[in-house]
């Protein structure tokens, strides 16, 4: 087994991760009834995009003798309706001062490396993925 799942009431949920024993709890969003004082399950989803993107990135940069320390991404998680779903996410990509002048090969392989993560190659193509690289949006 990966995790736990137990239900706390009040739309609250303990999730335990079983190797290393770390625990979060999630809400149900205010538009869904919920507290929206965790993340909730589709915030997870979005969230996990963002997580393995940055993880594999940092795989690569470390295989290639550097580390991407400060590096962060934004994630916009858009709703649809009907039924509802997640229905978008933006990746917006914030890259710290000591990585904008990398030379272009090196950041379009991270870059690749990125936008074939696990979650990534997971997620339905019916949800729209949008990247935003910032600084090194001219390697793409």
């Amino acid at each position: 087994m990966t995790s736990t799942v137990v239900y706390e009431g009040d739309l609250r949920t303990t999730c335990t991760h079983l190797a290393s024993g770390s625990d979060f709890e999630t809400d149900a969003p205010v538009d869904n009834n919920g507290k929206g004082e965790r993340f909730s399950p589709t915030d997870l989803l979005a969230t996990s995009l963002g997580t393995c993107m940055l993880t594999v990135m940092g795989i690569k940069a470390r295989s290639m003798g550097f580390d991407l320390n400060g590096m962060k991404v934004e994630v916009h998680k858009m709703m649809k309706a009907n039924p509802r779903r997640v229905g978008g996410i933006n990746l917006t990509f914030s890259i710290p001062e000591q990585l904008k002048d990398i030379d272009e090969k090196t950041k379009q392989i991270l870059i690749n490396t990125g936008n074939t993560c696990l979650v990534q190659q997971s997620i339905d193509p019916d949800i729209g993925v949008m990247t935003d690289c910032g600084a090194w949006s001219t390697a793409l």
